[in-house]
């Protein structure tokens, strides 16, 4: 007899549907499991028959075959235990094998017959939503398969409950969504003394999403101003909630069950690899510049990344999305982020003060930045020099706007543009216009077409430098409540490019 179950497996954010057949046959006593397995899908017979032990339910003294269809998709990963399993008892005619003709199930099985959580259940439920199935997880990834409304979404805590679910003995209830509390914003532009160019920068660049690279000494503030940052960025929308969820739950590091309306904000260390930050390694996982999509990809000590991992960031930041491609791999994650950077002017940090900079001034600092390269620092809308606050500033009560004031100006200047780009299903911020919409919402005025022309020739803007500076001036006008782009808006955006050209 064969029996047929479903699960998924994924290729990127995508999942695909997956028919578990499971054929008990004549032959000599063995269980086996075809359609090219992993070997965590391999080992799903030991554990499924630990479990069936737990349960008191005997393996025939027969041939067991599995086959994962299609047979040429990779399958990785330990949440094809349950269904595997419960094909198996289908094809042993202890569950009904009608009963999993409309069910996509997912989980690990632990020995004793738990099933424990998986990756990916956020992906599984919009894929049984889809196909018009309901989804049986985990109990620790009910809540955030439940976000799927369409889908139901059952989450027994062991094979024995999924088992007496499917044969009517004890029906499970539908799993709620979860729920996650707004973290604290533990970092307030109130707190912070000057910088106030500074402040203004992260202000275009959290209303536009426009790239921003800070340089200065150390102990300026730079990490400070990015920590800020979450608190004046936008709440996702739903769609864009749901978005960046599904790469969280394929990562496994979905909080809670929950899906949080905060935009990510991820900070890697200068040490990471490039599977870390563009996405790679076992089963060409969504790496750091994926897991911030819709939110803040912040890069601390810039120039200490290696050259290879920024370099393999140009094409994302213009494309928004990355594919991973490996030899039994290639996948496609999105990955629309706000970068932000911080950089010390040399490997010392101290090129601005002759008494204190170390003997290979000036020429350190030209070596040091060197290490990024020019298109890459072309790709940065706004870059800034951060620097030395004195202690008689940090002495003075705190008269600066706080983050919830200016998180309200960004606010208004984001739901501006997605009026403006609500008929265009590819753009969504300023940061995203181009071809005629950028030519028709950021045509400056004739003064500022004059100013923008006599500067391109001046500074030498690139093509790109040049669209990014009619963004950034949109992004200003907006904040500025301004339906048109004007001479005042085009100077200060062209002020943001000014301290890297000569060397970008």
């Amino acid at each position: 007899m064969v029996a047929i179950a479903f699960t998924v497996a994924f290729e990127g954010v995508e999942a695909r549907l997956v028919e578990v057949q499971a054929s008990v046959s004549a032959g000599m006593p063995s269980f086996g499991i075809v359609g090219l397995p992993d070997k965590a899908v391999s080992e799903a017979r030991d554990r499924v028959r630990a479990a069936f032990n737990a349960l008191s339910i005997a393996m025939p003294s027969r041939r067991v075959t599995v086959n994962l269809s299609p047979a040429d998709l990779p399958k990785e990963g330990s949440h094809f235990d349950l269904p595997i399993a419960l094909a198996v008892l289908a094809a042993l005619d202890i569950v009904p094998p009608d009963e999993l003709a409309g069910v996509v199930s997912l989980g690990e099985l632990a020995l004793d017959g738990r099933l424990v959580a998986v990756a990916g259940a956020l992906p599984a439920a919009m894929a049984a939503a889809e196909d018009d199935r309901t989804l049986i997880c985990p109990a620790p990834c009910g809540a955030e398969a439940a976000w799927v409304a369409s889908v139901p979404v059952l989450a027994p805590a062991t094979l024995k409950q999924a088992l007496d679910h499917l044969t009517g003995r004890a029906p499970l209830a539908r799993a709620k969504p979860g729920e996650v509390a707004a973290a604290p914003c533990l970092r307030d532009l109130a707190h912070v003394r000057g910088q106030e160019r500074a402040r203004r920068a992260l202000e275009i660049a959290a209303a536009g999403r426009h790239h921003l690279l800070m340089t200065g000494p150390p102990g300026t503030g730079k990490s400070m101003l990015a920590a800020c940052l979450p608190g004046i960025m936008p709440p996702l929308s739903p769609a864009e909630a749901l978005e960046t969820s599904m790469i969280h739950s394929l990562a496994g590091v979905l909080a809670d069950g929950g899906i949080s309306r905060e935009a990510p904000f991820c900070e890697p260390h200068h040490t990471a690899s490039m599977a870390a930050i563009v996405g790679g390694g076992r089963g060409a996982k969504p790496g750091q510049i994926s897991l911030a999509h819709n939110g803040v990809l912040f890069l601390d000590e810039l120039p200490e990344f290696s050259r290879p991992v920024l370099e393999t960031l140009r094409q994302p930041i213009e494309t928004g999305e990355v594919v991973v491609a490996r030899a039994n791999a290639h996948v496609r994650y999105p990955c629309r982020f706000l970068l932000v950077a911080a950089a010390n002017p040399c490997r010392c940090g101290q090129l601005a003060d002759a008494a204190r900079a170390c003997a290979k001034a000036p020429a350190c600092g030209s070596d040091y930045m060197g290490r990024i390269s020019g298109p890459l620092l072309d790709r940065f809308d706004l870059r800034i020099e951060v620097p030395a606050v004195s202690v008689a500033d940090l002495e003075r009560p705190a008269s600066a706007e706080s983050s919830a004031e200016v998180a309200a100006r960004v606010r208004a200047a984001r739901a501006v543009q997605a009026d403006r780009f609500a008929d265009q299903p590819r753009m969504r911020v300023n940061a995203d216009a181009s071809g005629a919409v950028l030519d028709e919402i950021a045509r400056p005025d004739a003064e500022g077409r004059d100013l923008i022309h006599r500067a391109a020739e001046r500074l030498g803007l690139t093509a790109r430098g040049y669209h990014r500076v009619l963004r950034t001036a949109r992004t200003i006008a907006d904040l500025d409540a301004s339906p048109d782009v004007r001479a005042p808006h085009l100077a200060e955006a062209l002020g943001y490019r000014l301290p890297f050209v000569a060397g970008g």
